[in-house]
């Protein structure tokens, strides 16, 4: 028998298979060759791509950011856009051109763009989509690869890269007497988690940001007409897009603060100069959000703590910006008397069978009122703190020592390479996180233009190592069960 030639193959599992994994396996995959390179995405949901973000099937759901900004190929801002343009999907949604010309269109459409681009890779092998959730994450006890555990058996890898979804709400505490009760929706993007609220019942939303809106759109285009109140601790709506997409406007880079203060004095001037520019406020937070990595890099981390606790909630709602399409709706309700956004925090919660008690207390006042809903919807956002317990292979992870939560709170701890900080505050080989469980890090990294870069920037780190990656002699088996890094 003839032995075969040296062959080497690098084993990369990806947990998660939303944006972030299926981004950062469609840039190792176009970067090496099938025979260097394979790549396993652990993601229970049918097809790799979508994620909680962009498999929503609720036709009212759209992207928030114009389609010229969005795209899988940081280095060419028009990729989206080109698919978009040749899928026919703008034909069969009227509704998806503004105004000003930009395309909305809905976030499914996002996903299928997505997964259409890994297809190929899938197809070839490169890329094998595992159909199974993650469990837990072990170590080989030589410290040269990972076990990843799923219903379908282990996964051998090399290199494990953690590219997890947003974990589900947390529920307030102030309404855990709800969660069991029939009117009560914990996860709104569950499939047909509003199918069941009257087109006349009173909701209350806990949360007025993205989801909080989408939850709006959606009650409004199944032909809901009731009252609905949305409720959060600072009472603030995230804001629109302008009517003319301008350039990122001012400089935060070139001398960046160094504590949050004097960031926030930085912002002010700017916006006010960008007001006697006649130019928009989202062009300057357009620049802040390309500018962000320089920026949290200049704060020390007690300056950053205090960015996340005071300013966090301001930034959110300008950055995070709605479709004018659901705006328009959010601001047709309001004109209506059938919405409003109130400034309060929640006190108690009590299931009286034919309606919800909400217990609040508005900001600035002293008196507690209870209202009584149809319906209560939890939009209070991922639980980011908590994602170390909620997932099971993170959970593992953290219990073994191999990573922990960022002094913010925000995700897991890395270093600059994007790799795990483990308990003992050294990186772990061989570990890495990419995506928004690696803000606390990066900064500015929720925004699909910068975890695609964020993708791209890891697949860069991994790529490294699969240029180093020695030769091994394959006879008579599988070069993918017996190569390992070193």
């Amino acid at each position: 028998m003839n032995a075969l030639p040296p062959v080497s193959r690098l084993r990369v599992a990806i947990i998660g298979g939303g944006f972030s994994g299926a981004a950062l396996a469609w840039h190792l995959a176009r970067a090496h060759r099938p025979e260097r390179l394979l790549v396993s995405v652990i993601e229970p949901r049918p097809t790799l791509g979508g994620g909680l973000a962009y498999s929503s099937e609720e036709p009212s759901h759209r992207v928030n950011v114009p389609a010229v900004r969005m795209s899988i190929a940081p280095d060419d801002p028009q990729h989206f856009a080109r698919w978009l343009a040749g899928s026919g999907e703008l034909e069969r949604d009227a509704d998806a051109i503004w105004k000003n010309g930009d395309a909305y269109p809905r976030r499914r459409v996002f996903g299928r763009y997505v997964a259409e681009h890994l297809a190929p890779y899938l197809a070839s092998g490169a890329v094998r989509h595992v159909g199974c959730l993650a469990t837990g994450v072990t170590r080989e006890a030589n410290g040269a690869g990972w076990a990843v555990q799923t219903s379908a058996g282990p996964v051998i890898a090399d290199i494990v890269v953690l590219a997890a979804t947003h974990p589900a709400p947390a529920i307030p505490a102030a309404l855990a007497s709800l969660a069991e009760a029939p009117g009560f929706v914990a996860d709104p993007y569950a499939a047909s988690a509003l199918a069941r609220i009257d087109r006349q019942a009173s909701v209350l939303i806990v949360g007025s940001g993205l989801t909080s809106a989408d939850m709006v759109a959606e009650l409004d285009r199944r032909g809901h007409r009731g009252r609905v109140l949305a409720l959060s601790r600072r009472g603030l709506r995230s804001r629109g897009h302008p009517d003319v997409r301008g350039e990122p406007f001012g400089d935060f880079a070139s001398a960046p603060a160094t504590s949050a203060l004097g960031l926030l004095r930085k912002i002010r001037v700017t916006l006010a100069a960008a007001r006697e520019a006649n130019v928009n406020w989202q062009s300057v937070f357009d620049q802040l959000r390309l500018q962000g990595p320089v920026l949290w890099a200049a704060l020390a981390p007690s300056e950053r703590a205090r960015l996340v606790r005071r300013l966090r909630v301001f930034w959110d709602v300008h950055r995070f910006r709605i479709a004018p399409q659901i705006a328009s709706v959010l601001d047709r309700r309001k004109a209506a008397g059938t919405f409003d956004t109130i400034a309060a925090r929640l006190v108690a919660s009590n299931d009286e069978g034919e309606n919800l008690a909400v217990s609040f207390q508005r900001r600035g006042q002293t008196r507690i009122e209870t209202a009584r809903f149809d319906a209560v919807i939890n939009t209070t956002g991922p639980a980011h703190g908590r994602a170390l317990q909620l997932n099971p292979a993170l959970r593992s992870l953290a219990e073994a020592g191999l990573i922990r939560v960022d002094a913010y709170g925000l995700g897991i701890e890395t270093n600059l390479d994007s790799r795990a900080i483990g308990r003992d505050g050294e990186a772990v080989a061989g570990l890495f996180v990419a995506g928004p469980l690696a803000r606390g890090t990066f900064g500015e990294l929720m925004g699909l233009p910068e975890v695609a870069r964020h993708a791209q920037m890891v697949a860069t780190e991994i790529a490294r190592l699969v240029d180093g990656f020695p030769s091994v002699q394959a006879v008579g088996a599988n070069a993918s069960d017996v190569a390992t890094v070193r």
